[in-house]
């Protein structure tokens, strides 16, 4: 999943003379569309109560291997593309995610370990459709968005994942015994990153300045990548 957590409010550039809206509150905007329910996620008040079986934490730990692996050269790729394009902030920005994902699957054997899972569980698992559709929708972004609404797609889904991050790492060390090692994933994805967030903004900006930002798609990419996101948790609901 993306890198980054709660959001962090930042100080928007200032618009430009040909431009209404500030990169901040653009940014702000599709946040507040986009934002899901409280109720909306199934698994994630489960595992924080310690309700949740094992076999969903399992999956969860074993889904993020290859969603991991595959964002991590999906935000490489848009990266790439934003450099080609002259869009030097979007690629510092997904260069910065790239690099997260490097360093979040540095996190995943611990994760595994935690949760009883040995080599050959890890080498045999069968990834579910369901939970590969956000990492596929990622990529799809990755060929076909332009960079800064990809920007605007990936930060709305910020806020939910790294606070749901930070509702399963406490529920890990308080009802299934997990030590600081095996819990390292989403103490990760949980803790703030102001940093991201302003290049997430000098990203949106630069698109503002250029005139190529279409928050229309943005808007509609967005949703989707939400509704992926909640097919996630869902699929693995059924397993709690």
């Amino acid at each position: 999943m993306a890198r980054t957590t709660r959001t962090t409010p930042t100080t928007g550039t200032a618009p430009t003379a040909g431009s209404t809206r500030t990169a901040q509150e653009v940014l702000d905007a599709i946040r507040t569309e986009l934002a899901p329910s409280a109720t909306e996620n199934r698994l994630v008040p489960q595992l924080s109560a310690g309700t949740a079986n094992r076999a969903a934490l399992c999956a969860l730990a074993l889904e993020q291997r290859h969603i991991i692996a595959a964002d991590q050269r999906a935000f490489a790729h848009l990266a790439q593309r934003s450099l080609a394009q002259d869009r030097t902030a979007a690629a510092a920005f997904f260069a910065a995610l790239a690099e997260g994902e490097t360093i979040a699957a540095r996190h995943l054997d611990a994760l595994a370990a935690g949760c009883g899972l040995d080599d050959t569980a890890r080498a045999t698992y069968e990834p579910r459709p369901g939970c590969q559709a956000y990492p596929s929708y990622v990529a799809w972004l990755a060929l076909n968005s332009e960079p800064a609404g990809a920007v605007l797609a990936l930060t709305a889904n910020f806020a939910a994942w790294g606070g749901s991050c930070a509702a399963i790492a406490t529920g890990l060390r308080t009802h299934y015994g997990f030590a600081d090692e095996a819990c390292a994933f989403f103490d990760f994805f949980a803790q703030p990153a102001p940093d991201l967030d302003e290049q997430g903004a000098a990203a949106v900006q630069e698109a503002l300045d250029g005139g190529h930002l279409d928050e229309a798609a943005a808007l509609r990419q967005g949703r989707l990548l939400q509704g992926y996101e909640a097919l996630f948790w869902d699929t693995l609901a059924e397993l709690a």
